[in-house]
C-alpha cells in the first residue's frame, strides 16, 4: 500500500536528486533535500485538509489530482508562480524573467521580496476564510468543545466570516501603511495593493469554494435520485441511469484543491528563498516535497485516517488560521519558516494524540462513540 502510493514520489525524489547533483555536486544536492523537508513540514497540513475534499471523489479523480494535478502544483505554482511575480514586479516579460532568475538571483530575489505583501494578503485571506467557515460551522464532533461551541453559535450570524476578514485585512493594510509611512516608504501603494490582493483572495475563495458548494450539492442530489432509481429499478426489472453531474462536481472540487494548495504554497515558494535564490534548485526541492504531500493526501483517504482520528481534521484546520495569520503578519515582520512550520506541525500532532486517546477512551467504555461525547477524552 505504502509503495504503491508513494512509488512516484520515491522514484521523484530519486530523480530530482540526481538532477541536483548533476547541477550544481554536493551543495545543490543538500540543497534540493532541505528544500524538500521545508516543504513537506509547511505543508502537512495542507495534505490533511485535502484529504477530506478529496475522500469525496471517485478513484479516477485520485489519480487526476495525483497526475495533472502535480504538473500544476509543480511547474504552477512552484516554477512558473516565482516567474510571474517577478515579471509583475518589474514589469518585465517573463522571459526576461527567466533569464533575470539564471543570470542575477539576488535581483531575483529582491523582486520576490518586495512582492511578498501581495502575496502573503492574497494566500492569507483565502486560507482565512477556509478556517472561519470551519470553526463557524456546528459539528457534531468538537475538539476544543469550549472554544468550538460558542463559535458554533456566532456563526448562525450570515457573512460573519467575511466581515472578519475585511476587518483583519483592513488591519493589516492600515498597519503596513502606518509603518511604511514611519520608515518614509510609499505606505499609499504598498496599502492599496495589500488591500487589492486581500480582496482578490477572498473573492477567490467565495467563487471557487460556490461553485464546488453548488455542484457537491448537485452530485447529492443526483445520488439520492439515482438511489431512489435503483429501487425502483428492482421492482420493474429496468436498468437505473447513472449518475450524470459527477464529473462537474468532481471538477470544481479538483479547482477547490488547486487553489487550495495553491494558497497553502506561498509560504513554502517564499520560505524556499532563505534556503536558496537558485531557481532550479528551489523548482526541484519544493516540486519533490510537492509530491510526497499529493501522496500523502491519497494514503490518508486510502486508509480511512480522517475516520479513524477524528481530531485530525480539526487540527489541521486550526494550523490554516495560524498561517493565514502569520501571513498577513509577515507583510510587515519576517516570520521564520521553523515557526511558521513547527506551529503547523505541533498543532496536527496535538490533534492526533488527541484523537488516539479519544479511541482508546471509548474502546474501553465498548462505547463507538459521536458527537460532543467524543470530546471528552480528548485531553485538550
Amino acid at each position: 500500500m505504502v509503495l504503491k502510493t508513494f512509488g512516484w514520489s520515491f522514484g521523484i525524489t530519486a530523480l530530482g536528486l540526481v538532477a541536483a547533483w548533476f547541477y550544481g555536486g554536493w551543495e545543490a544536492f543538500g540543497i534540493v533535500a532541505i528544500l524538500c523537508v521545508l516543504e513537506i513540514s509547511l505543508s502537512f497540513d495542507n495534505a490533511v485538509v485535502n484529504a477530506g475534499i478529496l475522500q469525496k471523489m471517485n478513484a479516477f479523480w485520485q489519480k487526476i489530482f495525483l497526475t495533472i494535478g502535480v504538473l500544476i502544483a509543480v511547474f504552477g505554482m512552484r516554477l512558473v508562480f516565482p516567474v510571474v511575480i517577478v515579471a509583475i514586479s518589474a514589469k518585465v516579460g517573463p522571459i526576461e524573467a527567466v533569464d533575470l532568475a539564471l543570470s542575477d538571483k539576488d535581483q531575483y530575489q529582491q523582486l520576490v521580496t518586495d512582492a511578498h505583501p501581495a502575496i502573503a494578503a492574497f494566500g492569507g485571506m483565502f486560507l482565512l476564510m477556509i478556517f472561519l467557515d470551519f470553526i463557524f460551522e456546528d459539528r457534531d464532533i468538537k475538539w476544543l468543545g469550549w472554544l468550538e461551541r460558542p463559535l458554533a453559535k456566532l456563526g448562525k450570524i450570515d457573512m460573519l466570516s467575511v466581515c472578519i476578514s475585511l476587518i483583519v485585512l483592513m488591519v493589516s493594510a492600515m498597519t503596513f501603511a502606518t509603518q511604511a509611512h514611519q520608515h518614509g516608504g510609499t505606505h499609499v501603494d504598498k496599502a492599496a495593493t495589500v488591500l487589492l490582493a486581500g480582496v482578490g483572495g477572498l473573492i477567490t475563495y467565495l467563487i471557487v469554494g460556490g461553485l464546488s458548494g453548488y455542484f457537491e450539492g448537485k452530485l447529492e442530489e443526483e445520488e439520492e435520485r439515482e438511489h431512489e432509481l435503483e429501487e425502483e429499478a428492482k421492482k420493474t426489472g429496468k436498468k437505473a441511469p447513472a449518475i450524470v453531474l459527477a464529473g462537474k462536481a468532481a471538477f470544481f472540487m479538483f479547482l477547490y484543491l488547486e487553489v487550495l494548495d495553491a494558497s497553502f504554497s506561498f509560504d513554502g515558494v517564499i520560505g524556499a528563498f532563505a534556503v536558496t535564490n537558485d531557481i532550479v534548485l528551489m523548482a526541484l526541492g519544493l516540486g519533490v516535497g510537492a509530491m510526497y504531500v499529493r501522496s500523502l493526501t491519497v494514503y490518508l483517504v486510502r486508509q480511512g485516517t480522517l475516520d479513524d482520528y477524528v481530531y485530525l481534521e480539526h487540527g489541521a484546520h486550526y494550523a490554516i488560521g495560524a498561517l493565514a495569520l502569520i501571513l498577513m503578519v509577515s507583510i510587515q515582520y519576517q516570520i521564520p519558516e521553523v515557526v511558521t512550520g513547527g506551529i503547523g506541525v505541533a498543532l496536527i500532532a496535538l490533534s492526533f494524540w488527541s484523537s488516539v486517546r479519544r479511541n482508546r477512551a471509548l474502546a474501553r467504555n465498548g462505547d463507538p462513540g459521536s458527537g460532543d461525547k467524543a470530546e471528552v477524552p480528548s485531553g485538550v
